[in-house]
């Protein structure tokens, strides 16, 4: 690709995500650049064209910047960019992905150093805990780890304020900070906590931007992602999984794209949009597969061919297209870890309902009560939610005795 048309295509990126943070489609904006211009009208086809990078919008360039919410300098500088002209510049990644977390540098309290002083053995040793505590998290709920995991984090957190360390140091106790800022937004978002998840998170963003560890400012943007699109926030986990993915940069360890890439799915199949979910499923086993020299960060170990397959069954069924979810999920469970409960609960739970959906009532019903079983002694919402959706779900199939056997027996967890 030529150094023009890879411009363009960028510039057209960039519009597209703009376009997405407003929540329009390409038809809404064409019929609003229309409005605004009075005299002119436009296609989707166009506004098409230029996010694709065929063309760049020279007369539309004011209007687009009154719909979407940008200033006028802003995008014209962007259109210079694809230009290739003197002074263009495209907004970057950063800047986009600052625009969509809260506001305030959540590091920047830290006061100069003036305490004992570390060096690499200090945060060797963070590292080992924090490492231990992500592999706790595979075997226990976040109701069982959140309390050790903020006080880690609390501790961590202080013993940059209060130590004295060499730049070299400062720059892997940040990168510590915000991996174990990750993780206990992972443990605090399992226990429901979703607030103090959110401020984990854009601390670790805050601690990884310091540390300048560009993939690690993806991974805990795209676990905030992760959470807004569970909790009911699909637009911003949209928008703030596709800032993850440019965040990290196309040269990102091959492990960690497929993870943004992952997480890019999944918030498109949370909103019902299935061409971007496949479409991304589809990058994220080409980024696996592709692999690449960089070697992956400790934190993304468990990311795997089988972790993928789960991902694209747990998609196809949040998509209702059960005969592509039910063979991935029953072949991934035949061969899946029995001593990470709380995982085997949470994808016999999307097995259960893909079967609902493929009109396998009956098996559903033995899936929910499997999952059912595992979830009784887990501290984890997920779950307890996941409970929920399944026995919702099989609620139409209520005239089938073995649905109503479930309802009298469990029925009652639709109240907790």
């Amino acid at each position: 690709m030529s150094n023009g048309s890879e411009r363009r295509r960028r510039f057209g990126n960039y519009l597209a995500q703009l376009r997405r943070r407003t929540g329009k489609s390409q038809r809404a904006l064409a019929a609003r650049l229309s409005d605004l211009s009075g005299t002119q009208s436009i296609t989707r086809n166009e506004v098409s064209r230029w996010e694709r990078g065929e063309r760049i919008p020279e007369t539309w360039l004011p209007f687009l910047a009154q719909a979407l919410g940008v200033p006028a300098p802003e995008m014209e500088r962007a259109a210079a960019y694809a230009r290739n002209a003197a002074g263009g510049v495209l907004p970057g990644p950063s800047a986009t992905l600052a625009e969509l977390l809260p506001d305030g540098d959540l590091m920047a309290p830290l006061q100069a150093p003036g305490g004992r002083r570390i060096g690499a053995e200090a945060v060797a040793d963070l590292g080992a805990r924090v490492h231990a505590l992500r592999l706790a998290d595979d075997v226990l709920a976040g109701g069982d780890l959140i309390e050790p995991a903020f006080r880690e984090l609390h501790a961590a957190v202080r013993l940059h304020q209060e130590a004295t360390f060499s730049e070299a140091t400062s720059r892997a106790l940040l990168v510590q900070i915000g991996e174990l800022a990750q993780i206990a937004g992972w443990i605090a978002s399992d226990a429901g906590r979703h607030a103090d998840a959110e401020r984990a998170y854009s601390l670790g963003i805050s601690a990884a931007r310091q540390a300048d560890d560009k993939p690690l400012v993806a991974n805990l943007a795209g676990s905030l992602a992760y959470q807004h699109s569970n909790t009911g926030r699909e637009r911003e986990g949209i928008d703030l999984a596709h800032a993850a993915v440019e965040e990290a940069g196309p040269n990102a360890p091959a492990k960690t794209r497929a993870l943004f890439f992952d997480r890019v799915a999944w918030a498109h199949a949370k909103a019902g949009e299935a061409q971007p979910a496949i479409q991304a499923l589809g990058d994220a086993h080409d980024a696996l597969e592709t692999g690449g020299s960089a070697e992956a960060p400790s934190w993304a170990y468990w990311v795997t061919q089988e972790e993928l397959d789960v991902m694209d069954a747990r998609a196809f069924t949040e998509l209702r297209r059960p005969l592509r979810a039910v063979p991935l999920l029953k072949d991934v469970l035949g061969r899946y870890d029995a001593t990470h409960t709380r995982e085997v609960a949470l994808y016999r739970s999307w097995l259960a309902v893909a079967l609902a959906d493929a009109n396998e009532p009956e098996q559903a019903v033995q899936e929910a009560h499997r999952t059912i079983d595992l979830s009784g002694d887990l501290t984890s919402t997920r779950t307890a939610e996941r409970v929920r959706v399944v026995l919702n779900r099989l609620r139409e199939y209520d005239d089938l005795s073995e649905v109503r056997d479930l309802m009298n027996t469990h029925g009652h967890l639709l109240l907790t």
